[in-house]
């Protein structure tokens, strides 16, 4: 089998489906691309088991086959090729040669029959969204997640299809992410939790697609394509905590304020804070916001003053200063909305401005204890 193509444009297809190899295999054959030809198409997979991506290439051949080929070595090679014709020859001595203008290279291959089967979804439910909406929805969830091996559903995104619209949760006990869209909807109800190794990549390639993606899932798997891409995993097993429960529905407290303003103010007061909790102190009155930390052990300790616009009872509460930064610094809006009860009860982030039609964004950060 022979076939020519573009050196930039495969090198380009290659790096995407890179991504989805994993550093130590337990399976040698899964180091390697999947090539399989069939005339002038040409499908590249990438596995680790549980994540399998697929690439369909135009290529110029008139043969058909498939092999495993090193992407270690294959990447590497690529990379130092100016934009050029390669031609890739399946030679009888189990090598595959390389032919570029300046030279030719030879790379051992395996049989392709060794490299495991992408899963076929058997009879699956089928949304279609905007690439957009996916990226997005994964870009604002995806650092929430938690890591914890003990609680793996905690560990991925949680995805609620409804004919409604689109919900995407992810939490971590600590910090709680609701992205929620009512201008896409699923023909029928579906929940289903995503890890985060596919979304990563996933939002990678959205973020400069404006394609429609076709998801496809049923109890075990889920399939996501769109342009020339196949992406299939295998989802986590297990039951999501009841998020709605820990959103606070009563929350006569709220804060108004400029959101760069805001997270400046608490960088800067969270480099005096103590380096294990990381707590800040709202201190909010009238309409006078003060945040402040202190690191007793060194004697360190910051204190700012911001206007703002406050309606409620005068509040102290306490926050662990990176949830914070993480969660103004995933929003883009110019003003932000913190809502609360008690300093025991967990505040709610929402973004005023910026949103899309039907688009809305719901941050919950519990918080810390103060030691007064």
């Amino acid at each position: 089998m022979n076939f020519i193509v573009s050196s930039s444009y495969l090198l380009k297809q290659l790096q995407v489906l890179g991504s989805v190899i994993n550093s130590n295999n337990t399976l040698p054959i899964l180091d390697n691309f999947l090539f399989e030809l069939d005339n002038n198409q040409l499908h590249v997979s990438a596995s680790d088991l549980e994540t399998t991506m697929s690439a369909s290439l135009e290529i110029e051949s008139n043969s058909t086959g498939s092999v495993a080929i090193p992407a270690k070595l294959l990447l590497d090679i690529l990379k130092t090729f100016p934009e050029q014709p390669l031609t890739f020859t399946v030679e009888e001595n189990n090598t595959v040669e390389i032919s570029s203008n300046s030279g030719k290279y030879a790379i051992a291959y395996a049989a392709g029959e060794e490299f495991p089967k992408a899963v076929v979804l058997e009879d699956p439910s089928t949304t279609l969204v905007p690439a957009e909406v996916l990226a997005t929805a994964i870009g604002k969830t995806i650092f929430a997640t938690g890591n914890d091996d003990l609680r793996p559903v905690m560990s991925g995104v949680f995805f609620q299809f409804s004919t409604e619209g689109l919900i995407f949760v992810a939490t971590d006990a600590h910090k709680l992410v609701k992205y929620a869209r009512t201008d896409v909807k699923a023909s029928q109800s579906a929940e289903f939790i995503m890890p985060k190794k596919p979304l990563n990549i996933l939002k990678g390639i959205l973020a400069t697609s404006d394609a429609e993606v076709k998801v496809e899932y049923n109890d075990s798997n889920a399939t996501y394509s769109f342009e020339n891409y196949i992406l299939t995993c295998r989802l986590i097993d297990g039951k999501y905590p009841n998020y709605e429960a820990v959103i606070p529905k009563e929350n006569p407290n709220k804060l108004i304020l400029s959101r760069v303003t805001f997270l400046n103010s608490v960088r800067r007061v969270a480099i005096f804070a103590n380096k294990t909790t990381h707590q800040i102190r709202l201190k909010i009155a009238g309409t006078e916001l003060n945040i402040s930390a202190e690191d007793i052990d060194y004697s360190n300790k910051a204190d700012e003053r911001l206007t703002c616009d406050y309606h409620g009872d005068d509040l102290q509460i306490g926050f662990n200063s990176r949830f914070l930064t993480e969660m103004l610094n995933n929003l883009t809006s110019d003003e932000i909305q913190l809502e609360m009860s008690l300093p025991n009860r967990a505040g709610i982030l929402t973004p005023i401005d910026g949103l899309d039609e039907g688009e809305t964004v719901t941050m919950l950060v519990m918080p810390v204890m103060l030691n007064n």
